[in-house]
């Protein structure tokens, strides 16, 4: 059984985490992904740890479900090539900077004259009507402009990333979603056409959905913000012998807590705990309120205690956590594979699940070049 995309060729012109990372989901998905690459190879391939060169983690968990080729963009065949599977394909998605691709001649006007019924996908920096149009970007930088930086300064005073790429990953779906959506009308009218994905802009509109506050209407009635976000008691939260999660947010929650701790009239006598409204006002209240219990008793006490009063918790795990997590484990997350240069490796499969149509890993990350021949190129030493 195939994919629900199985029958979709897509020309990927993208590199490093937010390209890679969306055109793997479409692979997932049962696309036939191109991936082409300069001589050099993306960038990504060279981040270790490895045992090969140019076959690092971050590249393995990116770009599987993919076949690669290498194509010089600087040379005529190069060029031609190129154009050459525009014509036989459904999707070009690229995060190329479009000046460079029009330089190429790799517009959408002219990809349209190859092949009119292209879906063009850009994935850019900052949309082409504004001032920052064509600027280089990396998560670090959108993590900046989009205001998530911004909001570690207003929790602890001082401004941040936050140590996962969740810019080049939100995109990367966004581009997902962006793609199939294209591929639906064109299902429906025949029609391709051009689709732009912005990383400010979709960051911008991610951020604001939870932090527009005051400033969702006119005039303007209050701050921006969602207070418990930005809370700086929200935890996770300590106890007497690690650190645990939980989500005590509604007021039957708060109040199987309060009995659970022994004081059933706490939120009646407290009106900063009396309800939600009360609750995210005087967010600090609240989570010091359960950060001085949560002290009390160990991990594996409360999670008993929460999870038999169906209070939202759970334990805080580290990255290596993950891999002897008894839930991953059940559901077979991780896969033991072979790769053919690189051995044994462990991969995270698709994590949906399609009754008719069900996802698998057909092919691992491929080596620089590997399917050349495949398509009538010169193979890779």
């Amino acid at each position: 059984m195939a994919g629900p995309l199985t029958g979709v060729r897509i020309v990927d012109l993208t590199t490093v985490v937010m390209g890679p990372s969306a055109t793997q989901i479409l692979g997932d998905l049962g696309a036939d992904v191109i991936k082409i690459e300069a001589a050099s190879g993306d960038s990504m391939r060279n981040i270790g740890p490895m045992r090969s060169p140019g076959m690092g983690p971050l590249f393995l968990q990116s770009n599987r479900n993919k076949r690669a080729i290498v194509l010089d963009l600087k040379s005529p065949a190069g060029i031609e090539k190129l154009r050459e599977l525009i014509a036989g394909s459904d999707v070009l998605v690229s995060n190329i900077r479009p000046q460079a691709l029009a330089r190429l001649g790799l517009d959408y006007a002219n990809a349209a004259k190859i092949n009119p019924s292209i879906i063009y996908c850009a994935a850019v920096g900052y949309g082409q009507g504004g001032p920052y149009a064509g600027e280089a970007v990396y998560d670090d930088l959108m993590q900046a402009a989009s205001g998530i930086s911004g909001m570690f300064h207003r929790v602890d005073g001082k401004p941040r990333y936050a140590p996962v790429n969740i810019c080049d990953r939100v995109v990367g779906l966004y581009t997902v979603i962006a793609i199939q959506a294209a591929l639906y009308h064109r299902h429906l009218t025949g029609e391709g056409q051009e689709v732009e994905v912005p990383m400010f802009e979709t960051m911008a509109d991610f951020v604001l959905s939870d932090h527009i506050g005051g400033r969702a209407f006119a005039p303007v009635i209050g701050d921006t913000g969602y207070l418990r976000l930005l809370s700086r008691t929200r935890g996770p939260y300590a106890t007497s012998d690690g650190y645990i999660a939980v989500v005590v947010y509604t007021d039957l929650h708060w109040r199987k807590f309060s009995a659970m701790i022994g004081r059933p009239n706490l939120i009646d006598e407290d009106e900063r705990l009396r309800d939600m409204q009360a609750r995210t006002t005087h967010a600090e209240v609240a989570g010091q309120t359960l950060a001085d219990e949560l002290a009390r008793k160990s991990t594996g006490e409360w999670l008993a205690e929460f999870h038999a009063r169906d209070i939202p918790v759970c334990r805080v795990n580290s990255v290596e956590d993950l891999f002897e997590d008894r839930h991953l484990r059940a559901v077979g997350f991780f896969r033991e594979m072979e790769h053919p240069t690189e051995g044994a490796v462990t991969v995270p499969r698709p994590p949906l699940n399609f009754s008719r149509t069900p996802l698998e890993i057909r092919m691992l990350a491929p080596r620089l070049g590997e399917h050349n021949e495949e398509f009538g190129l010169a193979p890779r030493p």
